[in-house]
């Protein structure tokens, strides 16, 4: 019904071409529009004014012989003020772009390495917007906004020999880690054992002090008791004595036997002549220790 009345209708963010009889006449604002047809005047096309994006997948071979796929991203506009050149000039705005694009990432990424070409994605990126520029996008009626190199693929192949050396690297790691940790562990239970060692023999050497001072301290006991008794009960001779302390001895310890709770029942000859033999056996092998002193 508009068009039949002569009125057009532009977009937000979009520009009509307007001809009459075929030639340019002028650029159509958004809103509302009369256009008599009946004199010639008609829409020739609309224009975006919007930020629109080129994605370009470019195939090509670094310096080190691998072959990648270079997604680059372009971004781009139309120009209000010139948008009768963007509309006229052009063809095929997106291929016009996407041949500079080639030939920027053909002339950029073969003078690079594999890993040089990771690390320079902005310098990549740069180049490309910089040939746009001077290709004088502007003088067809587009402005680029930004160029980004999105991604770089290499090929399956070398995707995979790379994970491999980077699995083999890892290991390598990984195992002197191991190497490192058993090491460690190592030298700490050597530790371990050495300190428990220096406390056995520190251990065994107290309790050699011990049973020499106790030892001492029984000889002197029974020394002191010898001579009190020799004082004390005339007429006994040390050989009385000796025998008492033996058998005084010797009911301690059968005291000391039948108190222990972890003793279990023993078996021993009992009366005043298993005591005496007690006795004369001590005796005997305290003299035959003296002997051999």
């Amino acid at each position: 019904m508009g068009q039949a009345l002569g009125c057009v209708q532009v977009d937000q963010s979009t520009v009509a071409v307007k001809e009459t009889f075929g030639k340019f006449d002028e650029i159509l604002d958004p809103g509302c529009h009369f256009l008599p047809w009946c004199i010639g005047k008609q829409i020739a096309g609309y224009l975006s004014l919007r930020v629109q994006q080129l994605d370009v997948r470019c195939e090509t071979k670094t310096k080190d012989n691998v072959f990648v796929t270079v997604v680059a991203s372009v971004q781009y506009r139309a120009l209000a003020e010139k948008a009768s050149d963007a509309f006229y000039r052009l063809s095929n705005t997106r291929e016009q772009i996407q041949s500079y694009v080639f030939d920027v990432i053909r002339a950029s990424v073969p003078k690079l390495n594999l890993d040089d070409a990771f690390e320079q994605k902005n310098e990549i990126a740069k180049a490309v917007e910089d040939e746009l520029e001077k290709a004088a996008m502007s003088m067809y009626g587009y402005e680029i906004v930004q160029t980004l190199i999105v991604d770089i693929e290499p090929d399956e192949h070398v995707k995979r020999a790379m994970n491999e050396i980077n699995a083999g690297k890892w290991f390598i790691v990984w195992t002197a880690r191991l190497r490192v940790a058993a090491n460690e562990k190592a030298e700490a239970e050597k530790i371990l054992q050495i300190k428990r060692a220096e406390g056995d023999a520190e251990s065994k050497y107290l309790a050699g002090l011990g049973i020499a001072r106790q030892r001492q301290a029984i000889v002197d006991g029974l020394r002191d008791s010898v001579l009190a008794f020799s004082v004390n009960v005339p007429g006994t001779t040390a050989k009385d004595v000796m025998d008492m302390v033996l058998v005084t001895q010797y009911f301690d310890t059968m005291k000391e036997i039948g108190a222990s709770s972890k003793s279990s029942s023993v078996f021993i000859p009992h009366g005043p002549g298993a005591v005496r033999d007690i006795a004369t056996q001590i005796r005997d092998g305290l003299l035959q220790a003296n002997t051999l002193q």
